[in-house]
């Protein structure tokens, strides 16, 4: 099994309820097909670099997950049909890429932790 990320854009005109429904449609294309999700980030709206189909903002979300080689063309063509995609980046993971990953991972758990402490006082 090799280690992926996955980031893809979705179309801003979208509510929550679909953006979240349609994120959840790709994480379900890489579960069905034996893959395990090891970290999933939802960015947000944010501003594209350049317009893409006269549109200037997009929902951004990363999804890292183990898998077979074979999953990643079962999912690009999965967001290839989807009209709700604007774009997509899926890459395969090097061991320092891991290695980077897991210690980004690590140290935004810590954030929120601290952040959720700071609530409770």
């Amino acid at each position: 099994m090799n280690h992926y990320e996955t980031v893809f854009i979705l179309t801003p005109v979208l509510s929550d309820a679909q953006m979240k429904e349609a994120v959840e449609k790709f994480a379900k294309v890489l579960t069905d097909k034996g893959a395990t999700i090891v970290n999933e980030e939802n960015w947000g709206l944010r501003k594209l670099a350049y317009p893409i189909d006269k549109k200037s903002t997009g929902f951004y979300t990363l999804i890292e997950f183990d898998a077979e080689p074979q999953v990643i063309k079962k999912l690009e063509t999965a967001y290839r049909r989807d009209e709700r995609v604007l774009r997509f980046l899926t890459f395969r993971l090097d061991k320092y890429a891991a290695e980077y990953a897991a210690k980004r991972r690590s140290l935004r758990a810590s954030k929120v932790n601290a952040k959720e402490e700071v609530k409770e006082n």
